[in-house]
Order: C-alpha cells, then structure tokens, then sequence
C-alpha cells in the first residue's frame, strides 16, 4: 500500500451535515432545490406538460418523529443510485441551470436522524432503489477516536442499498429521516413559516402586487421558478402582505400600516447584462416592521430560493461606513440573481467572490442607499406632520378650556400666545413640506410616497380672539352663580394655587372637582 496516497478522513464527512449549515432548517432547503431540479428536468424530457403538475409534498410526524420530502419529478434510473447518491460532491448537474450542483446537500438529514433514506423510481423500471444511511451507526464511528478511519470506508460501512418491486409507471423521489432528534425539525408551524420564505413557491393569495412582479419577470424574460409545495397537505405561500401589522402572533395582529405601492429596480454588469432585478414595497415608513409580519425584510433569491436568511442583504445599508440594519426592516422586497455568474456557495448563505459579485455588491449598496433616504424623507414629512397635529391638540385644548373657564385673565393670554407659537410652528411645517414636495418632483419614486403622506395630512386653522364671544375672557368662577364676588375672588386665588403647586392634568382635575363640590 502506498503510504503517499491521499486519504480523506471520517471527520470530513462531519463538516458536510452537522457543521454545515447555522440554521438546522437548511436541510429543508436542500431536499426542495433537489426536488425543483428534478421537477425541471421532468418538464425538460416531457414525463410533464408544464412545471404547475409537479409537486413537492413534506410530511412532518411529530409523534414518529419523521420528516419525509417527496417530489414527482424524474426519479433516478437504477444504474444511477449509487453514483448519485452515494458518492460525495460528484453533482451531475449543471450549475448554470440547477439549484443544487454540489452533490453534498442531500447529506444535510445525516446529523439529525437515525436513519436517512433515499427512495426512488424512474419510469419504465420494474424495480425501485432504497438507499440507506445508518446516520446512529456513523455518529458512533465519529465518537471512536481510537480508530482513523477513511471516509469513503465510513461511507461504505454506514450505507446499504434495495432493490424492490415497483410498477413502471412509478416516477418520483423521496428522502425519509427517521428518529429525528432535532424537535425544531419536527415544530410543524416554526417550518411552514421558515419554508414560506425560503422555499420557491408561490405569492400568497391576496398580496395585490403579484402581477405587477409577474409582469416585470416577463419583460426581464426570466420568470420565476415557482413549485406546489405542501406542508402535511397544506400548500405554502410566499408570505407577503399589503398590510403591515403589530401584535405577539399571527393570531392577535393589529393593522399599522398600509403598502400602497411597489417599485422596481435593476442591476446590469459593466455589458449592460443583467444580474439581478428587484422590487421592494412602498408604505408610510413609520417604522420597522415587527416579526410578526414573516415577510419583513429584504430577501436575496437565486433560483427563487432564499440566499441566506433575513438578515443577509441588512449589512448593505451603510450610512457614513457604518452598518445601520435596521432600514432592511422597513420593507418587504426581493432581489433575484438571474446572472449565471451569481453563484451560490456550499452554505448558500451568500455568492461566491468574483468579478460580478463585487459588482453587484457595490451596486446594491448605490441601490439601498436610495431606501435609506426614503426612510429618511418619510421620518422629516411625520415630524412636520407631527408640528401640525399638535396644532389641533392645542385647539381642542383651548376649546375645553374655553368651555370651563380659566382660573384668571391671565392664564387666558398664556394660552393664547402658546396657541400662536404653535400655529406659527404649523405654518413653518407647512412651508418645509412644499419644499421637500419641490426638491422630490424630479424622482418619481420619492415624490409617489411624499404625495401620499402629504395627502393625509390635515388642514388646521387657528383659533383666534374673535372666537370667544364678546372677547370676554370666561372664568372657573362664573360656574359658581350662588357666589358673590368675593367669594368668587377668593375661590380664584385658591385655585391659582393649585396651579402652582400641581402638575397641569392633576391641576385641572382638582379644580373641576372643587367647582363640582362647591355648586353642590
């Protein structure tokens, strides 16, 4: 035996499940982009008339603590089951057109079950192929660290393969874990969720918007990968939605915003090629949107399948070099990497450093800083807004107090020129919103959400002198009619008093309550 020849250890075989993906719910990801593939190449060879027919079906027993994803795709010719699914990083599929060219994704369940089984037939063929992986016996061949076993000697230990009856007419393929011991694997609502993201699958029905992200795909003249894909019989949806709500949980959600619009952009390479295009949505901008809207954020998809999670494109937000993240969360939007030069990495959690990566990376950040702005432009219109509803908080304010009476002439002409202070505030914020609407008209994006948020903002006037009658200024003391002048002067003083030593609400309440008990 050589002792020159290269080995590969058991360890490597590690680092392609347990160690390699952050989130454990990537596995999900895996076995779907396996089986869009093979729903492509199904359409491609015509087992198929259109890609609506195929179909990915995940089952989760929680009680069995199972998990099993099957598609109707291809299927894999018997011939081909070892080569393609024993053999580690020998993917047969052309990374220009497939979502998973690796050959180590399938790998991913190895860390989180007992057993993983492969399951397939391929039309015509008589007999099915069931490939298994001992994933208990091979978490025991890792904790022996007596022995230094190689890894393709591990593999040959841990697996075994059976062939069985199958009728011809049979095509699909289907992965099982079993014993899984991963109880977020198994949390049926935590994975509709992730997948709802993740996964290539249609806009939920009654997001208003979907057409228009159709259309623009049409005109791109790349369309978006799209499969039937159900969670125990339920089929999942992009979830995005024209409302933006608040609340602890999907079931207790308030209403707090409203998406009026989308818009779109795009992001060519120095040949005028196209490597991505995207859309993001258009509401007030009030704030972040909270995690109850699942669809929060802008999400990077190639193939229509998510690039990392939510926070993958949040480090592109950069104001004065520094990261600010939370802008991401003021919007729901997608970017789609149509370039064949944006290749995933083994994590998918990012593209591979190249040329056009570094191109699209300036670029969006070019793109992000634009949305920044409109986060900013949004936050300047609300605090002018804000100017102007205080004016009316001072209004009515001043009516009430109109009707209750002051405590003295004085307190009167306070709230006068406090009322003039503010009107003049209202009439100044005024004037900053023409010329915010003046400096956007140029940049139709900008002026479509400043022209909704002027729109809904209210005309005030100022209450002035002439609307108090007679000009008379009335008093909490002409509310006493079985008081003489005296008392009523007395009374006067003492609730100056009050005023002086009581916080304003607490003063106001005191007095309304003396008068109430005096006119008893």
């Amino acid at each position: 035996m050589d002792k020159n020849k290269t080995k590969i250890g058991k360890d490597v075989i590690e680092s392609l499940t347990t160690s390699m993906y952050d989130d454990h719910r990537s596995i999900y990801r895996e076995y779907i982009q396996n089986s869009a593939d093979q729903i492509d190449i199904a359409f491609e060879q015509g087992f198929i008339k259109s890609k609506e027919e195929g179909k990915i079906e995940i089952k989760i027993n929680k009680n069995e603590r199972s998990i099993s994803i099957y598609d109707n795709g291809t299927g894999i010719p018997k011939e081909k089951v070892l080569p393609i699914l024993k053999n580690i990083a020998q993917g047969v599929k052309d990374r220009a057109k497939h979502k998973g060219f690796r050959g180590i994704g399938r790998l991913g369940g190895l860390g989180y079950c007992d057993k993983l089984v492969f399951e397939t037939s391929y039309y015509g063929e008589t007999e099915k192929s069931i490939l298994t992986w001992d994933a208990k016996q091979l978490r025991t061949i890792f904790n022996d660290r007596s022995k230094k076993e190689d890894a393709i000697e591990v593999i040959d230990t841990i697996t075994s393969l059976k062939i069985v009856n199958a009728k011809a007419e049979e095509r699909y393929f289907k992965v099982t874990l079993e014993n899984v011991s991963n109880d977020i694997l198994l949390d049926k609502d935590n994975i509709h969720n992730y997948l709802s993201m993740i996964a290539p699958v249609p806009y939920k029905k009654g997001f208003f918007y979907e057409n228009d992200i159709y259309e623009k795909a049409k005109e791109y003249d790349y369309p978006i990968d799209e499969y039937n894909t159900y969670l125990n019989n339920n089929q999942i949806f992009k979830e995005y939605t024209t409302s933006v709500y608040e609340g602890d949980k999907q079931n207790n959600r308030k209403k707090i915003d409203q998406i009026f619009d989308i818009d779109f952009f795009e992001i060519k390479n120095s040949y005028n090629e196209l490597l991505c295009w995207g859309w993001f949505s258009n509401s007030k901008l009030k704030q972040q949107m909270p995690e109850v809207n699942i669809a929060r954020g802008l999400r990077l998809r190639k193939g229509n399948i998510q690039i990392g999670d939510e926070n993958r494109l949040a480090d592109f937000f950069v104001i004065n070099n520094i990261q600010d993240k939370r802008f991401s969360f003021y919007f729901f939007g997608e970017i789609f990497a149509v370039s064949t030069d944006l290749i995933p990495n083994a994590r998918r959690d990012n593209f591979i450093e190249n040329k056009a990566f570094k191109k699209f990376e300036k670029e969006l950040r070019i793109e992000f800083k634009k949305l920044k702005d409109f986060c900013y432009l949004s936050s300047n219109i609300r605090s002018e807004e804000r100017k102007i509803e205080k004016l009316s908080d001072a209004q009515e304010e001043f009516k009430k107090k109109v009707e209750r009476g002051f405590t003295k002439p004085a307190e009167k002409k306070e709230y006068e020129k406090k009322l003039e202070r503010i009107n003049q505030d209202a009439v100044n914020a005024r004037e900053k919103i023409e010329k915010i609407k003046s400096k956007v008209s140029a940049d139709e994006s900008k002026k479509k959400l400043v022209d909704k948020l002027v729109s809904e903002i209210k005309e005030e006037t100022v209450i002035t002198n002439n609307d108090v009658q007679n000009n008379k200024t009335p008093l909490m003391t002409d509310n006493l009619p079985n008081f003489n002048r005296k008392d009523r002067k007395l009374t006067g003083r003492i609730l100056s008093i009050i005023d002086m030593i009581l916080p304003k609400e607490t003063s106001e309440m005191v007095k309304r309550k003396i008068i109430e008990e005096l006119n008893k």
